[in-house]
C-alpha cells in the first residue's frame, strides 16, 4: 500500500514504506557507529589515563615501539627496558595497540591468578593453525574441554610412556653415532614428535629414520616464524596481511601442518570404526589422549565436533613436542657450555641407573640432574611470554591500576633474568635450585611454562 498526503502546494506525495526502512535503517546504523566510537574513545582514554602512572620508552606515532623492540634483539631488549623501568612498562604495537609488559613476579602473580582470557592479539594469529583448542579457548567451553583432557595427563598414565619416550631416545642416539656433528633441534624435535606420537596418539610414525619424514616439522618451524614476524611488525599494516607473500606462505605452511594430524586422526576412525578394535581399547586402563577425543560424549550424548577434534589434535600435535623439544636443546647447549655441571649429572645418573632399562622409579632421585633442567628452563623458557585481556579492572600491590579491557604481557624471560629477584640470573648455576636456596622465593619468580589455572592441566602444582 502507499501512505499518501497531499501537500499545501497541491502536489500528490507517496511514501513508499521501504523508502521509510532503508532512511531509518541508515540513520539507525549511523547511531549504532557513533555509540561504538565514543564508547572506543571513553575506554581509550580511561587507558591511556592509567598508562600514565606506568613510564617507558617513547613511542613512535605510527609505529609504537616495533622499530625499537625487534629483530633477534627482542627478548634482550626488553630485559633491557625492564631494568630501567622497574615492575612494568608499556609496549606499543602500531597506533592503537598498547600491551602492559610485566616483568616483576608480584605482578605476575596478581595476573595468573585471576583467570582472564588471552586476547585475541596476538593468540587469533594462531587460529587458522591449530583452530579453537585449549590453547586459545576461555569461558565454558575451555572448561569443558579440560575437564575431558586431564584424565589423558595423569601421573599413571604419564609413567607408563617412560618407556616409549626411552625407545625414542635411542633412535636419536643410534642416529648421532653415525654422524660427526649434528643440528640438534631438528634431530630433538623429531625425537620429541615421535614420542608425541606413540605416547599420546598409539601412532608409530618412523619419523626420525624415514627420509622426508620432517615435513611437519619444518612447516611447524615456518608457522613459528611467520608468527613471530607479524607480531614483532604489528600496525596498522596488518589489515591487508591476507594480501602479502608472508600471507601465502603461512597458508602454505598450515596445509602441510594439518596434513599430517589429518591422517592420523583419519587412520584412527578407521581403527575405532572395527568393532573388536574398538571394544579393546575401551578396555584399556587408561585411554590416550586421541582415544578420549574421539570416543568421549557429553551428558547429551554428542561427542566432539570434527572442528573441536582438529583443533585439539592440532594444539597437543604442537604444543606436545615443541617446547619440549625447546626445552631439551637448550639443556643440552647448556651442558655442553657447563661440563662440570654435565659430568656431575652423567655421575649422578649412572649411580642410580646402573643399567636398568626402565627409570620411571628413580626419576625422583636425580636431584643434581632436575636442578640443571630448571636452571636451563630459568635461562631459557621454553614459553618465553604469555598475555592475557583484562575482564574487570586490577589494582598492583604498588596501588597502579589498569581498566577493564587493557591487555598484558607477561614477560617470563624478562621475570626469569630480574635481577631484583635473581643474583646474577645469567649465570648457570644450577644449586640456586636446592631446597634451601628455594625455600623463601617467590612462588611466581619461576615460571618457565606459565602459570594459573590455564597451566595445571599438565603441571599439578607450581613447585613440580
Amino acid at each position: 500500500f502507499n501512505l499518501s498526503a497531499l501537500s499545501t502546494t497541491g502536489i500528490h506525495i507517496d511514501i513508499r514504506p521501504s523508502a521509510v526502512v532503508l532512511q531509518l535503517s541508515v540513520v539507525l546504523g549511523v547511531i549504532f557507529v557513533l555509540l561504538k566510537v565514543i564508547k572506543f574513545y571513553q575506554a581509550r582514554k580511561k587507558m591511556l589515563k592509567a598508562l600514565e602512572a606506568f613510564p617507558g620508552p617513547p613511542a613512535h606515532w605510527l609505529y609504537g615501539h616495533n622499530r625499537l623492540i625487534t629483530g633477534d634483539k627482542t627478548l634482550s631488549m626488553l630485559v633491557s627496558l625492564g631494568e630501567e623501568y622497574p615492575y612494568a612498562f608499556p609496549r606499543w604495537f602500531g597506533p592503537v595497540l598498547p600491551s602492559l609488559v610485566i616483568h616483576h613476579p608480584e605482578y605476575a602473580k596478581t595476573i595468573l591468578g585471576r583467570g582472564d582470557p588471552k586476547p585475541p592479539v596476538p593468540y587469533q594469529f594462531l587460529v587458522p593453525w591449530i583452530g579453537k583448542g585449549l590453547l586459545v579457548l576461555s569461558g565454558a567451553k575451555w572448561f569443558q574441554h579440560r575437564k575431558l583432557l586431564t584424565p589423558a595427563f595423569h601421573y599413571d598414565v604419564l609413567k607408563s610412556y617412560v618407556s616409549l619416550m626411552s625407545d625414542s631416545v635411542k633412535v636419536m642416539l643410534d642416529k648421532w653415532e653415525k654422524k660427526k656433528s649434528v643440528e640438534l633441534f631438528e634431530d630433538v624435535s623429531l625425537m620429541a614428535l615421535d614420542s608425541i606420537m606413540k605416547c599420546a596418539f598409539s601412532y608409530n610414525t618412523n619419523c626420525q629414520t624415514q627420509s622426508n619424514s620432517d615435513t611437519y616439522i619444518k612447516a611447524v618451524f615456518d608457522l613459528g616464524y611467520l608468527i613471530n614476524k607479524r607480531i614483532q611488525n604489528l600496525s596498522y599494516q596488518d589489515a591487508f596481511y591476507d594480501l602479502t607473500s608472508s600471507s601465502r606462505e603461512f597458508q602454505d605452511a598450515c596445509r602441510r601442518a594439518h596434513a599430517h594430524t589429518d591422517k592420523v586422526i583419519q587412520e584412527r576412525k578407521i581403527l575405532l570404526s572395527n568393532d573388536k578394535e574398538l571394544d579393546k581399547i575401551l578396555k584399556k586402563r587408561h585411554l590416550d589422549f586421541l582415544d578420549i577425543l574421539l570416543c568421549s560424549k557429553d551428558e547429551n550424548g554428542v561427542g566432539l565436533s570434527d572442528e573441536d577434534l582438529r583443533a585439539e589434535v592440532d594444539t597437543f600435535m604442537f604444543e606436545g613436542h615443541d617446547t619440549t623439544a625447546s626445552g631439551i636443546s637448550w639443556l643440552l647447549y647448556s651442558m655442553a657450555l657447563h661440563p662440570e655441571h654435565q659430568a656431575r649429572c652423567r655421575e649422578e645418573i649412572q649411580g642410580i641407573v646402573g643399567n636398568k632399562d626402565t627409570i620411571e622409579e628413580d626419576l625422583a632421585k636425580m636431584t643434581y640432574s632436575t636442578m640443571c633442567i630448571k636452571e636451563s628452563m630459568l635461562l631459557f623458557p621454553p614459553v618465553p611470554s604469555v598475555s592475557r585481556k583484562l575482564t574487570k579492572p586490577v589494582t598492583f600491590c604498588d596501588g597502579r591500576s589498569l581498566p577493564e579491557g587493557s591487555q598484558v604481557s607477561l614477560n617470563i624471560f624478562g621475570i626469569h633474568r630480574n635481577r631484583d629477584v635473581w643474583e646474577d640470573p645469567e649465570v648457570f648455576d644450577p644449586l640456586r635450585f636446592s631446597p634451601e636456596n628455594s625455600a623463601h622465593r617467590h612462588s611466581h619468580a619461576f615460571l618457565p611454562f606459565s602459570a594459573g589455572s590455564r597451566w595445571e592441566i599438565l603441571h599439578p602444582s607450581p613447585s613440580s
